[in-house]
């Protein structure tokens, strides 16, 4: 996935080797802040059970636990170069970034039910709570996927 960019050539424009990681972790950053920030205005608008069930705010809580699990496992550590002991070796850290994508795409596609299922085929009044609870999960599954793969772990070693 890292390499798909390779073949285009803008280094006259920014040069993206030192720079590379800052701009992805703040793009990150911004991403997984925007999704928070939608949920929290939706909350704030619409305080009411009947207007935004309380219990949507799961999805984002897990596509935060899943956002950090995707994130705490290094590229490295799952081709098997920079790990080798600890709980099950690389087949560990395989299997939590695993876990940690499931997590992801489940919440993603939960709040996607949660709009259709919950405001749009109900044909509800207000549409707003649902259309946030997937935009919050949207951004936070794009967060993820810039921190993990728009950083390059070359300058750590």
């Amino acid at each position: 996935m890292s390499g798909f960019l390779d073949s285009v050539r803008c280094s006259e424009c920014i040069d993206w080797g030192e720079k590379r990681n800052t701009i992805a972790s703040v793009a990150a950053g911004v991403l997984f802040f925007t999704g928070w920030w939608i949920i929290i205005d939706a909350a704030v608008k619409y305080p009411s059970q009947e207007d935004l069930n309380h219990s949507y705010h799961a999805c984002g809580v897990i596509a935060t636990l899943a956002f950090l699990m995707i994130n705490a496992v290094s590229n490295g550590q799952v081709r098997g170069d920079s790990y080798g002991e600890g709980c099950l070796g690389q087949t560990g850290a395989r299997i939590w970034l695993f876990l940690g994508f499931m997590l992801s795409f489940g919440s993603l596609i939960a709040s996607m039910w949660i709009l259709f299922g919950g405001y749009v085929a109900k044909d509800a009044k207000i549409v707003y709570p649902g259309i946030a609870v997937f935009f919050q999960n949207t951004f936070i599954f794009f967060g993820g996927l810039v921190f993990k793969f728009g950083r390059t772990e070359d300058l750590w070693q």
